[in-house]
């Protein structure tokens, strides 16, 4: 038997769209075995009511795609346990973690045949983006970069980080997402983000809350999804008055606001007012990054 667990991330972190993502201690299990008869699929906690249980369920998707890789048929019996920390559909890396955890737990049955990269690579195809999947592969603070021939990963020096998370009741699909975005920015703007996303990766790697925050205004992406997100702008602004640096989590819908040690409760406070006030609930959590990737066992 094969025991995977992968972290939660944060992509984006403002203006890093689609470069930077931060893992989270926020941790999904899977545990892969086989024999019995055929597929058999068991998932708890997050997602339980509604994930497949059939060749469709993505953690299955990605054993087989490993096999398909090494020229191998995939197993006619396999068991596969998940256990979901991480809520779906949030801003979280729910679906990389899904990848990722198929991916290493197939890998690891055929005898680990494949090296880190290529296992990223080839949850970008599965993905369609590599930022979530790669801060969930290698742990900490991680810079992708795409080209026309492949995608890479460099993990980056990071401080310690403590932070808030909030998730509205709102559904926001990553296709809507970026179906959001506009299909060409200004110079202007880009040359802002680049400014930006170089301010957030050092403070990233200092630990400099007050830098964070000014340094996580962007210009590419927040803009055209926040309003897809009533409450969502008021709430991100209340937490940087509380003394936060604070961005949508991914494309959303969730909202993640880094905060100094013993803030927790009262920039949390002052999100979820600012929700309550277009009469939406909203699921919280208190995260702390995580220094540790994927584990297999």
């Amino acid at each position: 038997m094969v025991r995977v667990r992968v972290p939660a991330s944060t992509a984006n972190i403002g203006p890093a769209f689609d470069c930077l993502a931060l893992a989270l201690d926020l941790w999904n299990e899977a545990e892969f075995e086989l024999g019995g008869e055929g597929l058999q699929i068991a998932v708890s906690g997050e997602g339980a009511e509604r994930l497949p249980r059939h060749e469709r369920n993505l953690v299955y998707r990605a054993v087989r795609r490993v096999y398909e890789e090494v020229s191998e048929p995939p197993p006619l019996n396999i068991r596969i346990r998940c256990h979901n920390n991480i809520p779906l559909g949030s801003g979280l890396g729910s679906s990389a973690a899904a990848s990722l955890a198929g991916l290493l737990g197939a890998n690891a049955l055929l005898g680990n045949p494949l090296k880190p990269e290529l296992v990223l690579r080839l949850g970008a195809e599965l993905e369609g983006h590599a930022d979530n999947l790669a801060a969930a592969l290698y742990g900490g603070l991680v810079l992708v970069k795409h080209t026309e021939w492949r995608t890479t990963a460099q993990p980056l020096a990071c401080a310690a980080w403590q932070a808030v998370y909030v998730l509205p009741e709102v559904r926001l699909s990553t296709r809507a997402a970026r179906a959001a975005l506009p299909k060409k920015v200004s110079l202007a703007d880009a040359v802002f983000n680049i400014g930006q996303t170089l301010a957030v990766r050092e403070a990233l790697g200092s630990g400099d809350l007050a830098a964070l925050a000014e340094a996580m205004q962007d210009r590419l992406h927040q803009p055209y999804r926040l309003p897809l997100l009533p409450g969502a702008a008021e709430a991100l602004q209340a937490a940087r008055q509380a003394g936060a640096a604070a961005g949508l989590s991914g494309a959303g819908p969730g909202l993640i606001a880094f905060v100094a040690p013993g803030r927790e409760q009262a920039v949390l406070a002052a999100m979820r007012a600012a929700f309550e006030g277009h009469k939406l609930a909203v699921r919280q959590l208190v995260l702390r990054s995580s220094a540790q990737g994927a584990e297999v066992v």
